[in-house]
């Protein structure tokens, strides 16, 4: 696909990830959404940037991706702002670490609810844009703690894995209408969420294989390739420095 001139809509996409997927997609000439569930400041700072920097359109629209009948609105209010979109990135997320036999219910349920359904909820209204118009691009970010667990993570681990399932059958569903599902797997990527990782980098980068944190615009140049293919679908491309080999 070529990016320049498509509709792309990035979930948290105003920080971190989310904020350096939306910048790169701008750059290559896409007219960019950022959703985001709170930090409206931030979400219009990427937004602004973007058509300075890069002369595309860019609007930011606050949304709990959780709530699919909000969802279902954000959906048509795009549509009937920018139109069809053709790319989606699912990077909303969010943590609730503790120990699974501590771990109240609702902790498991919020990262469920935001990581794995708000995922679904995307998809669910917006691919049959990409259906109608036979052209669509959707990236899934995962994390490698959905590959090998981590402790702690019990709920942020079966989000990302389940975030994978769902990439892999949204892929197969989807594949005849020339739309694509990939996943990305990033590992420690320098972000707020990351921060207190962060400040013992030193025995983090020494567990990994290149030696260092990712950098979320490393990530991005992964969720632009993945956008560009056009014979790429149902994989999972880790973004991780080697540590989850």
């Amino acid at each position: 696909m070529q990016i320049k001139s498509k509709i792309a809509v990035v979930t948290g996409g105003s920080r971190g990830i989310g904020a350096a997927i939306t910048k790169k997609l701008a750059s290559l000439g896409a007219d960019v959404i950022v959703v985001y569930a709170a930090g409206q400041e931030a979400a219009e700072e990427v937004c602004r940037f973007c058509r300075e920097q890069y002369g595309v359109r860019a609007a930011a629209y606050g949304c709990d991706v959780a709530d699919f009948a909000a969802v279902k609105q954000l959906a048509a209010e795009i549509k009937k702002e920018f139109g069809t979109v053709h790319i989606l990135v699912n990077n909303a997320g969010v943590t609730r670490d503790g120990l699974a036999v501590m771990m109240s219910e609702a902790s498991y349920d919020a990262v469920l609810d935001t990581n794995l359904k708000g995922a679904f909820n995307m998809i669910r209204h917006f691919s049959s844009m990409m259906i109608r118009g036979r052209e669509g691009r959707i990236v899934d970010i995962s994390s490698v703690s959905g590959l090998m667990g981590n402790p702690g993570q019990a709920n942020y681990a079966a989000s990302k894995a389940g975030l994978i399932g769902l990439t892999k059958s949204i892929a197969k569903e989807l594949a005849s209408k020339n739309v694509t599902c990939n996943a990305i797997a990033p590992g420690f990527i320098e972000t707020a969420m990351t921060k207190e990782v962060s400040d013992k980098e030193a025995a983090v980068a020494a567990a990994i294989p290149l030696g260092r944190m990712g950098k979320p615009e490393e990530v991005a140049d992964a969720a632009a390739f993945l956008i560009g293919s056009d014979y790429i679908t149902g994989t999972v491309l880790r973004v991780d420095g080697g540590i989850a080999m």
